[in-house]
């Protein structure tokens, strides 16, 4: 990665970061993850598969530093790298359509396979507080359809910040 595109999954991390560290729990100490949503802006940014598994390890120790679930380190690490990685393959298959609804979209897809990967191995590794449909829609549903909005913001003031960049990176993609 070069200085630039650390820097800026650095800033995008870290503003998912401060958003997830201040947001409550809300059942069983699960808390919504709003780092998915600059997770999917960061790999956007440089959507080659070595900084993907770089942006999305780094995503999944910040989670598990923040973590209200007990024993929830290990599955916020699993589902990091699993997210981060469809992440890349949603971005690379919708190219030539990145606008803000389709960014929040892939935040929300992402956020509902990230939520089914990380109580599925929560489950296995540590139990859930609750039951995994209760917990599903109390905390990853409404989670969802935050990020699809948070996303879809996060993407617009992206391509404001970095527009001109944005667009040779996208243009380098299609041809």
């Amino acid at each position: 990665m070069k200085t630039k595109e650390i820097v800026l999954a650095a800033i995008l991390l870290a503003s998912g970061l401060v958003l997830h560290s201040v947001t409550p729990p809300v059942f069983g100490g699960v808390k919504p993850d709003f780092l998915l949503a600059t997770m999917v802006i960061a790999i956007l940014s440089q959507p080659k598969l070595r900084n993907t598994l770089l942006i999305g390890t780094v995503a999944g120790i910040l989670a598990a530093l923040t973590t209200g679930f007990p024993g929830g380190q290990i599955p916020n690490i699993i589902d990091k790298l699993a997210s981060a990685l469809l992440t890349l393959v949603l971005i690379k298959a919708t190219v030539k359509i990145h606008s803000m609804v389709v960014l929040g979209l892939i935040s929300g897809v992402i956020t509902i396979f990230s939520g089914l990967i990380f109580l599925g191995s929560a489950l296995l590794i540590v139990g859930l507080p609750a039951p995994l449909s209760v917990l599903f829609a109390v905390v990853v549903l409404p989670t969802a359809v935050a990020n699809i909005v948070v996303g879809g913001v996060l993407f617009k003031l992206y391509q404001t910040l970095v527009k001109p960049s944005f667009e040779r990176k996208l243009s380098s993609l299609t041809s």
